[in-house]
C-alpha cells in the first residue's frame, strides 16, 4: 500500500479508467478528471482500495484545469503523478478534405489540454514540498507511424513526444521526471469500430485485433511506482498481433 497521489483525465472510461483503477487497487489517492461525473463515479465504484477524488473537467478550459489542481493540493496536499491521457480523434478523413474547424477541435483536446494539465502539475510538483513528480503522458503508437486519415490525430500525438521531452529535460532541477506511453489498440469505446473493420494503408478494410486495457493501467502503475531516480522514457504497449510493425 502506498500514500501517493496521481491525478489521472479521461478517466471515466477507457484506459483511463484502467490507470485510475490500477493505482487506487494499489493504495494510492486517485483525483478522477473527465467530463462526465456519472462516469468517474462509476469508476470510483469499481475501486477495491484507494480513496478516488471525482473531479468533472473540461481539459480544454484553463481555469476548469487550474480548479482541478487547486481541488487536489486542498483534498491531499501534494501531487506524485499525472497521467496525461484525455484525449480524442475525428472520423478518418483524407488530409485535403479536413475542415480547420475538426483539426482545431482535435488539437484542443489532444496537445492544448495536455499542455494545461501537464503545466499545471508541473507547477505543483515544482513547488511542493518534497518536491517533484512523474508526468505520464498518452502518446499513441499514432506518435510514430500513422493511420490513413489521421492528420489532426497524429500531428498531435507527434507533438506529445516533443512536450514529454521538453518536460524531462526541464524538469530534471525539480525532480520532475516525464515519460510517454504509446497505446495500440486498447479495447475501449474508442477501438470498437476495429470489430468490424479500419481503413489500411492499402485502402482495404481489415479486422484488427484488439488487448485488454488493464495492460495499459498496469503499465502505468509500474512507471509511477519507480522512484524518480529512474524513469521509463518511452514505452509501446499495444495488440501483440495488430498491424502496427507492418503498417504503411
Amino acid at each position: 500500500m502506498t500514500d501517493k497521489v496521481a491525478v489521472v483525465t479521461g478517466a471515466g472510461s477507457g484506459v483511463g479508467r484502467a490507470a485510475a483503477l490500477a493505482l487506487l487497487g494499489d493504495g494510492y489517492s486517485v483525483a478522477l478528471a473527465g467530463r462526465r461525473a456519472e462516469a468517474l463515479e462509476e469508476t470510483a465504484g469499481m475501486a477495491q482500495a484507494g480513496t478516488a477524488l471525482c473531479l468533472p473537467t473540461d481539459v480544454t478550459d484553463p481555469q476548469a484545469v487550474e480548479a482541478l489542481f487547486a481541488a487536489v493540493a486542498a483534498r491531499f496536499g501534494r501531487i506524485d503523478t499525472l497521467f496525461n491521457n484525455a484525449g480524442g480523434g475525428a472520423p478518418s478523413t483524407n488530409f485535403g478534405d479536413l475542415t480547420f474547424e475538426t483539426w482545431q477541435r482535435v488539437v484542443a483536446v489532444n496537445l492544448n489540454g495536455m499542455f494545461l494539465c501537464a503545466h499545471a502539475a508541473y507547477r505543483m510538483m515544482r513547488d511542493q514540498t518534497p518536491r517533484g513528480g512523474r508526468i505520464i503522458n498518452n502518446g499513441s503508437i499514432s506518435a510514430h507511424s500513422p493511420r490513413p486519415g489521421s492528420a489532426p490525430y497524429t500531428s498531435t500525438k507527434h507533438a506529445i513526444t516533443g512536450m514529454t521531452k521538453s518536460i524531462g529535460l526541464d524538469g530534471r532541477q525539480f525532480d520532475i521526471v516525464s515519460g510517454q506511453i504509446d497505446i495500440g489498440n486498447a479495447a475501449t469505446p474508442m477501438t470498437v469500430r476495429m470489430a468490424t473493420g479500419v481503413i489500411q494503408p492499402d485502402g482495404t478494410m481489415a479486422v484488427e485485433p484488439t488487448m485488454d486495457a488493464r495492460n495499459v493501467g498496469d503499465m502505468v502503475l509500474l512507471m509511477s511506482n519507480m522512484s524518480l531516480d529512474a524513469n521509463v522514457q518511452f514505452v509501446t504497449v499495444m495488440a501483440s498481433k495488430m498491424p502496427f510493425l507492418g503498417r504503411g
